[in-house]
Protein backbone atom coordinates (compact mmCIF):
# COMPACT_ATOMS: atom_id res chain seq x y z
CA UNK A 1 0.00 0.00 0.00
CA UNK A 2 1.25 3.54 -0.38
CA UNK A 3 3.84 4.74 2.51
CA UNK A 4 2.74 7.68 4.57
CA UNK A 5 3.64 11.04 2.91
CA UNK A 6 4.49 8.85 -0.37
CA UNK A 7 4.11 10.73 -3.61
CA UNK A 8 1.90 12.76 -5.38
CA UNK A 9 -1.74 11.42 -6.59
CA UNK A 10 -0.76 12.07 -10.92
CA UNK A 11 2.62 10.17 -10.15
CA UNK A 12 0.39 7.14 -8.28
CA UNK A 13 -2.07 6.93 -11.12
CA UNK A 14 0.47 6.69 -13.33
CA UNK A 15 2.09 3.98 -11.53
CA UNK A 16 -0.85 2.14 -10.79
CA UNK A 17 -1.79 2.21 -14.59
CA UNK A 18 1.31 1.33 -15.80
CA UNK A 19 0.93 -1.44 -13.30
CA UNK A 20 -2.02 -2.65 -14.18
CA UNK A 21 -0.91 -2.31 -17.89
CA UNK A 22 1.84 -4.71 -17.66
CA UNK A 23 0.73 -6.92 -14.93
CA UNK A 24 -2.46 -7.85 -15.69
CA UNK A 25 -1.96 -8.89 -19.06
CA UNK A 26 1.99 -9.87 -19.63
CA UNK A 27 1.94 -11.56 -16.21
CA UNK A 28 3.50 -10.35 -12.48
CA UNK A 29 6.78 -12.33 -12.62
CA UNK A 30 7.25 -11.38 -16.21
CA UNK A 31 7.14 -8.02 -16.18
CA UNK A 32 10.41 -6.52 -14.15
CA UNK A 33 9.54 -3.02 -12.10
CA UNK A 34 11.99 -1.26 -14.37
CA UNK A 35 9.07 -2.02 -17.34
CA UNK A 36 6.65 -0.17 -14.53
CA UNK A 37 8.51 2.87 -14.27
CA UNK A 38 9.22 3.55 -17.96
CA UNK A 39 5.66 2.80 -18.83
CA UNK A 40 4.91 5.12 -15.78
CA UNK A 41 7.53 7.76 -16.96
CA UNK A 42 8.44 8.27 -12.91
CA UNK A 43 12.05 7.94 -11.61
CA UNK A 44 12.80 4.47 -9.64
CA UNK A 45 13.10 7.07 -6.35
CA UNK A 46 9.36 8.26 -7.11
CA UNK A 47 8.15 4.44 -6.91
CA UNK A 48 9.85 3.81 -3.95
CA UNK A 49 8.71 7.12 -2.07
CA UNK A 50 5.21 5.48 -3.04
CA UNK A 51 5.52 1.74 -2.63
CA UNK A 52 8.28 -0.48 -0.65
CA UNK A 53 8.28 -2.86 -3.18
CA UNK A 54 6.55 -4.43 -6.43
CA UNK A 55 4.53 -6.47 -4.41
CA UNK A 56 3.30 -3.07 -2.47
CA UNK A 57 2.82 -1.58 -5.81
CA UNK A 58 1.24 -4.59 -6.74
CA UNK A 59 -1.60 -4.71 -3.83
CA UNK A 60 -2.43 -0.95 -4.22
CA UNK A 61 -3.15 -1.80 -8.09
CA UNK A 62 -5.26 -4.85 -6.53
CA UNK A 63 -6.98 -2.60 -4.15
CA UNK A 64 -8.06 -0.07 -6.73
CA UNK A 65 -9.25 -2.59 -9.63
CA UNK A 66 -11.35 -4.38 -6.20
CA UNK A 67 -13.03 -0.98 -5.84
CA UNK A 68 -13.87 -0.44 -9.69
CA UNK A 69 -15.01 -4.04 -9.81
CA UNK A 70 -17.48 -3.35 -7.24
CA UNK A 71 -18.09 0.12 -9.28
CA UNK A 72 -19.24 -2.16 -12.42
CA UNK A 73 -21.43 -4.68 -10.61
CA UNK A 74 -23.05 -2.05 -8.64
CA UNK A 75 -24.14 -0.60 -12.33
CA UNK A 76 -24.90 -4.00 -13.33
CA UNK A 77 -27.44 -4.90 -10.31
CA UNK A 78 -28.72 -1.61 -10.80
CA UNK A 79 -29.84 -2.11 -14.22
CA UNK A 80 -31.61 -5.34 -13.20
CA UNK A 81 -35.05 -5.15 -12.18
CA UNK A 82 -35.64 -8.62 -10.39
CA UNK A 83 -34.13 -10.26 -7.77
CA UNK A 84 -32.57 -13.34 -9.99
CA UNK A 85 -31.30 -10.67 -12.11
CA UNK A 86 -29.62 -8.51 -9.97
CA UNK A 87 -27.69 -12.00 -8.43
CA UNK A 88 -27.04 -12.87 -11.83
CA UNK A 89 -25.51 -9.19 -12.81
CA UNK A 90 -22.39 -10.96 -11.69
CA UNK A 91 -21.75 -12.37 -15.18
CA UNK A 92 -22.60 -8.69 -17.07
CA UNK A 93 -20.48 -6.99 -14.70
CA UNK A 94 -17.80 -9.50 -15.55
CA UNK A 95 -17.96 -8.70 -19.38
CA UNK A 96 -18.31 -5.13 -18.87
CA UNK A 97 -14.80 -5.36 -17.13
CA UNK A 98 -13.42 -8.11 -19.89
CA UNK A 99 -14.77 -5.03 -22.37
CA UNK A 100 -13.23 -2.13 -20.57
CA UNK A 101 -9.89 -0.12 -20.78
CA UNK A 102 -8.52 -2.31 -18.92
CA UNK A 103 -9.40 -5.40 -19.37
CA UNK A 104 -7.52 -8.48 -19.07
CA UNK A 105 -7.31 -11.92 -20.43
CA UNK A 106 -8.98 -13.35 -16.88
CA UNK A 107 -8.85 -12.07 -13.67
CA UNK A 108 -6.04 -10.13 -12.13
CA UNK A 109 -7.07 -11.51 -8.16
CA UNK A 110 -6.65 -14.86 -10.25
CA UNK A 111 -3.80 -14.33 -11.36
CA UNK A 112 -1.98 -12.60 -8.31
CA UNK A 113 -3.09 -15.77 -6.15
CA UNK A 114 -1.00 -18.28 -8.49
CA UNK A 115 2.14 -16.00 -8.97
CA UNK A 116 2.15 -14.87 -5.07
CA UNK A 117 0.64 -18.11 -3.76
CA UNK A 118 0.97 -16.85 -0.11
CA UNK A 119 4.31 -15.18 -0.08
CA UNK A 120 3.12 -11.84 -0.33
CA UNK A 121 0.81 -10.03 2.57
CA UNK A 122 0.03 -7.14 0.20
CA UNK A 123 -1.46 -9.77 -2.16
CA UNK A 124 -3.11 -11.97 -0.08
CA UNK A 125 -4.77 -9.02 1.73
CA UNK A 126 -5.90 -7.99 -1.60
CA UNK A 127 -7.08 -11.27 -3.03
CA UNK A 128 -8.84 -12.08 0.52
CA UNK A 129 -10.46 -9.17 0.20
CA UNK A 130 -11.81 -9.59 -3.35
CA UNK A 131 -13.49 -12.83 -2.03
CA UNK A 132 -14.70 -11.65 1.14
CA UNK A 133 -16.66 -9.22 -1.12
CA UNK A 134 -17.56 -11.46 -3.99
CA UNK A 135 -18.77 -14.05 -1.15
CA UNK A 136 -21.20 -11.30 0.73
CA UNK A 137 -22.21 -9.75 -2.19
CA UNK A 138 -23.36 -12.53 -3.66
CA UNK A 139 -25.00 -13.72 0.39
CA UNK A 140 -26.55 -10.46 0.58
CA UNK A 141 -28.25 -10.66 -3.21
CA UNK A 142 -29.55 -13.99 -2.71
CA UNK A 143 -31.43 -13.47 0.37
CA UNK A 144 -34.57 -11.91 -1.29
CA UNK A 145 -34.90 -15.26 -3.27
CA UNK A 146 -33.77 -18.03 -0.93
CA UNK A 147 -33.50 -16.36 2.90
CA UNK A 148 -31.26 -15.58 5.14
CA UNK A 149 -30.62 -19.83 5.79
CA UNK A 150 -30.12 -20.70 2.23
CA UNK A 151 -28.39 -17.34 0.96
CA UNK A 152 -24.20 -18.60 2.16
CA UNK A 153 -25.19 -22.08 0.62
CA UNK A 154 -26.28 -20.97 -2.87
CA UNK A 155 -23.72 -17.92 -2.35
CA UNK A 156 -20.76 -20.30 -2.00
CA UNK A 157 -21.82 -22.26 -4.90
CA UNK A 158 -22.14 -18.77 -7.22
CA UNK A 159 -18.67 -18.42 -6.05
CA UNK A 160 -17.40 -21.24 -7.79
CA UNK A 161 -18.94 -20.57 -10.65
CA UNK A 162 -17.73 -17.07 -11.14
CA UNK A 163 -14.01 -18.22 -10.61
CA UNK A 164 -14.61 -21.48 -12.78
CA UNK A 165 -15.65 -18.65 -15.54
CA UNK A 166 -12.50 -16.27 -14.96
CA UNK A 167 -9.97 -19.34 -14.96
CA UNK A 168 -11.51 -20.55 -18.06
CA UNK A 169 -10.29 -17.68 -19.98
CA UNK A 170 -7.10 -18.54 -20.10
CA UNK A 171 -8.45 -21.40 -21.86
CA UNK A 172 -10.47 -19.48 -24.37
CA UNK A 173 -11.06 -15.79 -25.04
CA UNK A 174 -14.60 -14.22 -25.50
CA UNK A 175 -17.52 -14.46 -23.79
CA UNK A 176 -18.40 -18.03 -23.97
CA UNK A 177 -17.16 -18.99 -20.38
CA UNK A 178 -19.47 -16.49 -19.24
CA UNK A 179 -22.42 -17.33 -20.96
CA UNK A 180 -21.89 -21.39 -19.96
CA UNK A 181 -21.32 -19.98 -16.04
CA UNK A 182 -24.57 -17.80 -16.24
CA UNK A 183 -26.54 -20.89 -17.47
CA UNK A 184 -25.10 -23.11 -15.06
CA UNK A 185 -25.59 -20.18 -12.22
CA UNK A 186 -29.21 -19.65 -13.30
CA UNK A 187 -30.28 -23.86 -12.62
CA UNK A 188 -28.91 -23.31 -9.44
CA UNK A 189 -30.90 -20.35 -8.75
CA UNK A 190 -33.85 -22.10 -10.00
CA UNK A 191 -32.77 -25.30 -7.68
CA UNK A 192 -32.11 -23.01 -4.20
CA UNK A 193 -35.64 -21.10 -4.90
CA UNK A 194 -37.18 -24.26 -5.17
CA UNK A 195 -35.82 -25.56 -2.66
CA UNK A 196 -36.60 -22.62 -0.42
CA UNK A 197 -40.31 -22.97 -1.32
Amino acid sequence: MPRRGGIRTSSETKLLDAAEDLFFVRGIAATPIDAVIERAGVSAATLYRGYESKEALLGAALARRQRQWIDTWDAAIARETSDAARLLAVFPAIEDVRRGPRGSRWCAFLGSAAEYAGTSEEVSEAVRADTLALRRRLTDLAVPLVGDAGAAELAERLLVVVTGALAMRLRESGAAASVTARAIAEVLVADAVGAAR
